[in-house]
């Protein structure tokens, strides 16, 4: 009796201490320096990840249903709810647009509970990096067009702000953006980032015929011009109309 005692006095030992270390498990502190850093989560067991301000993340399609991500104010609660391989994440700080590396993987046992703390380095002091998050920046062609695709055909969750990049006003009334009549163009929105402009334009056919898109028949002076699709099919049809994206100099309006 006294064995079987001792044996359950044991147990209990082992299974407070167990989880007193749980409960006591101190952070993880990683300083951010460009370099990915890993993240090794256990399948139903959620593990918080601290930022240095509000962020949003982007879950790879892959992910959906393995991975459930909820986001509040700078921590990221990350909930593995099947195994995966380690997969590459973007998170976005939503002050001035940096992006974090995460390789992020899940085990069906153990994995690392405690929580996660990223932080800057020291050079970046508030001051220093409230100066780099207003400073002008311009954002190239490509980024400009991701970007204004984006805010028309992404989830909102997968929106992600460009530095520098504000909106601008622009008339919503139709213009003659292409040449011969047939296709109605319609400002929808637009987006400034120092020296140029990207403006998001909805063409419609108004024509029993097909047409095909291209940029020689645009009026104005365009720096790049990029067609979601090549081709309008009939009035009627639900692929009658489609966006392009323009990039500019100069306001739209004064473009023309």
């Amino acid at each position: 009796m006294v064995f079987l005692t001792a044996i359950i006095s044991l147990c209990g030992l082992l299974l407070f201490s167990t989880t007193a270390a749980a409960a006591l498990d101190p952070a993880e502190r990683i300083v951010w320096r460009k370099t990915p850093i890993t993240l090794e989560l256990g399948v139903g067991q959620e593990r918080m990840v601290h930022f240095p301000g509000p962020v949003s993340v982007g879950i790879p399609g892959a992910l959906q249903h393995r991975l459930r991500i909820q986001s509040s104010g700078g921590t990221v609660y990350w909930l593995a709810q099947q195994a995966f391989p380690p997969t590459r994440i973007l998170v976005r700080s939503l002050d001035d647009g940096l992006v974090y590396l995460l390789d992020v993987a899940a085990a069906p046992e153990g994995g690392n509970a405690a929580p996660m703390e990223i932080s800057l380095p020291r050079q970046l002091s508030p001051a220093t990096h409230d100066e780099r998050a207003t400073a002008p920046e311009t954002q190239g062609y490509v980024s400009l067009t991701r970007f204004a695709a984006q805010q028309l055909y992404a989830p909102q969750r997968l929106q992600t702000p460009l530095p520098g990049v504000v909106r601008v006003p622009v008339p919503d009334a139709p213009v003659p953006l292409v040449r011969g009549g047939a296709i109605v163009s319609t400002p929808l929105a637009s987006w400034r980032s120092g020296h140029r402009f990207v403006t998001m334009v909805q063409l419609s056919n108004t024509s029993p015929e097909a047409q095909e898109l291209q940029a020689e028949a645009l009026r104005g002076a365009w720096l790049a011009a990029t067609f979601q699709h090549h081709r309008l099919l009939p009035a009627g049809d639900e692929a009658d109309h489609t966006v392009v994206y323009l990039i500019s100099d100069r306001p739209f309006s004064r473009v023309f």
